[in-house]
């Protein structure tokens, strides 16, 4: 490997990378700590890419958010999924329903996972409007549970208010099956 500033040429070996999210190919710009191998020759250890290397070096932990702007989101999630679960008891909604939720929140809850994950390592992502069609479609407890636990598209404004444009939609939605066209609805069904 050639130095981009001039200097002594270095032998680089995979497994000599500190992080192997993938190969390096030819054209990629390194960081490394010169060694001497025993024959006297220079070989590179603590590889990074420079990407990698700057966002560990750069970007400052962010500090966790203890205030209470979130509380009245968390209570609103928590008093939904036991209402839920109690107008299906008393028979007032199918009980159907729950397991819809609980299946549409499982399922946002993978999703928002594998998105993490997927930006972690420079993989394809699944897109914002996927994540939103589930949160309108009933998963919205499970995105936002996995927002909140994950850290993933917690801090994004526009997608947040896209989430709780999602949410209030699915609200409205749920609140018409409380009308009587709705119940009507729900006894042809």
């Amino acid at each position: 490997m050639q130095p981009n500033g001039g200097g002594q040429r270095a032998f680089v070996h995979i497994s000599a990378f500190t992080r192997r999210s993938r190969r390096p190919v030819d054209g990629d710009i390194i960081v490394y700590e010169v060694a001497q191998q025993t024959d006297g020759k220079a070989k590179a250890v603590n590889i990074a890419f420079i990407a990698d290397h700057k966002s560990r070096h750069t970007n400052k932990p962010k500090a966790r958010r203890t205030s209470g702007s979130s509380k009245p989101a968390v209570l609103i999630t928590l008093a939904f999924c036991i209402a839920l679960v109690v107008l299906a008891v008393l028979r007032i909604l199918p009980g159907e329903l729950v397991f819809i939720y609980a299946g549409a929140s499982l399922l946002a809850f993978l999703m928002y996972a594998w998105d993490k994950s997927a930006a972690q390592h420079n993989r394809w992502r699944t897109p914002e409007a996927h994540l939103q069609l589930i949160a309108l479609l009933g998963g919205w407890p499970g995105a936002y549970v996995a927002q909140r636990t994950l850290r993933h598209k917690s801090s994004k404004t526009s997608f947040k208010v896209a989430f709780w444009c999602m949410v209030a939609l699915n609200l409205a939605a749920l609140s018409y099956l409380f009308t009587e066209s709705g119940q009507s609805l729900l006894n042809s069904i």
